[in-house]
């Protein structure tokens, strides 16, 4: 089975451009192009430049010797949090930044949940001398408030969304709206592996640098550059799917996406898509999503911005149809004790979103010699006051 993107821009049955009439010659020029740019030298000399000196690639592939002995296996973490900017999500925006110029856009627009999309896109924006517009949710702004600031800081301007639940889908749905209003002159950097045709193969083949690698340093540890499990967790997913790239086509390496259960799957308060959702459209592309029977989008929730989202990307919901990857989800409070687990068995303060997929070791039983690769997709900065606030057991 192929799980790469088809000539049609769909994964499996999902995918495809669901757009306004308007953004069309945007998204055509988009197809047309984005590949060819991408694979010209120039753009690869200085986008592997700019991972190396600026963003400050590659990142460490660490053993967790504590974390191993606690749970009887081989546990390595890939430190995307320690890129600069706190996650994997600067290795999109510096794609998308080049991309956007060889293209000639004057301005940028992104959407953002927890807040790093937008201080990755704030920054690039930034190094490039670029106008950039950062929508976010109003609730997602007062719980990421340091967020907020790095971005206005760094010159972007941050604006409110307050329909909704005022959280990221509602993000999303402003960003849209702003592209269809000014679609000529500027490029929207979106932040997942989400949205129309090409957006979601654009996002990972930037992001497959990191399973790009792992693959590299699990050699040089192990022997051998496929490990026995890839777990990430995911909202849109594109740590996941950067995690996750360059074993697609490996059935021998198993795939673990993890989604945010919130307060328990059947509370009506998650975020868990592929349990409470079917196919349909979402922001650009069919996939599966949280719907009520008529259609109408049913709100996530998630004690993570970044998990909070009511569906996922048309790959993953490719890999979850297929069967190639599992997907499982994990609650708030089991989250937060992953998270501080980590804190205290290896000194690292991961981000609540990635606190999601280490909670999988107090689900499943891994094999004492099975080498297991989690993607630590960003640092807990961001998360220290609800991390303070939560009242653990």
């Amino acid at each position: 089975m192929n799980y790469q993107v088809d000539t049609r821009g769909y994964y499996g049955d999902f995918g495809g451009a669901f757009i306004p009439e308007i953004l069309y010659p945007n998204i055509e020029e988009l197809k047309a192009k984005y590949l060819d740019i991408m694979q010209s030298p120039d753009f690869l000399a200085e986008f592997d430049s700019l991972l190396k000196d600026y963003v400050g690639r590659p990142t460490p592939l660490y053993f967790a010797k504590r974390m191993s002995e606690k749970y009887q296996t081989k546990v390595y973490l890939k430190r995307e949090d320690l890129n600069h900017t706190g996650a994997h999500k600067i290795n999109n925006t510096i794609g998308q930044i080049l991309l956007a110029k060889r293209l000639g856009k004057q301005k940028i627009i992104a959407e953002t949940g927890a807040g790093q999309h937008g201080v990755a896109t704030a920054t690039v924006c930034a190094l490039m001398d670029i106008e950039c517009i950062v929508y976010m949710g109003k609730i997602d702004m007062a719980r990421q408030r340091p967020n907020v600031e790095r971005m206005r800081l760094l010159g972007a301007k941050v604006v409110p969304a307050t329909s909704g639940s005022q959280t990221l889908k509602d993000a999303t749905n402003e960003a849209m709206r702003h592209w269809i209003n000014h679609p000529t002159d500027t490029h929207y950097i979106i932040g997942s592996v989400v949205g129309p045709h090409p957006y979601p193969d654009m996002v990972a083949r930037f992001q497959s640098v990191i399973s790009e690698e792992m693959k590299a340093q699990l050699l040089e540890k192990t022997g051998s550059e496929n490990p026995d499990y890839v777990i990430a967790c995911v909202g849109g997913g594109s740590n996941a799917m950067g995690a996750f790239y360059h074993y697609l086509d490996r059935p021998e390496v198993r795939l673990i996406a993890v989604e945010a259960a919130g307060k328990g799957v059947d509370t009506g308060e998650s975020a868990a898509t592929t349990q409470l959702g079917k196919p349909g459209v979402l922001h650009g592309s069919k996939t599966i999503l949280m719907q009520t029977s008529d259609g109408q989008v049913v709100e996530p929730y998630s004690i993570s911005a970044g998990l909070d989202y009511p569906g996922i990307g048309p790959a993953h919901a490719h890999l979850f149809a297929s069967g190639r990857a599992e997907f499982m989800s994990v609650t708030d409070r089991d989250a937060m004790e992953a998270g501080r687990l980590l804190c205290r068995t290896e000194g690292i303060i991961p981000a609540i979103e990635s606190s999601h997929a280490l909670a999988v070791f107090e689900q499943r039983k891994f094999a004492p010699d099975d080498v297991v690769v989690l993607n630590l997709s960003g640092r807990g900065d961001k998360d220290l006051q609800t991390y303070i606030d939560y009242e653990f057991e």
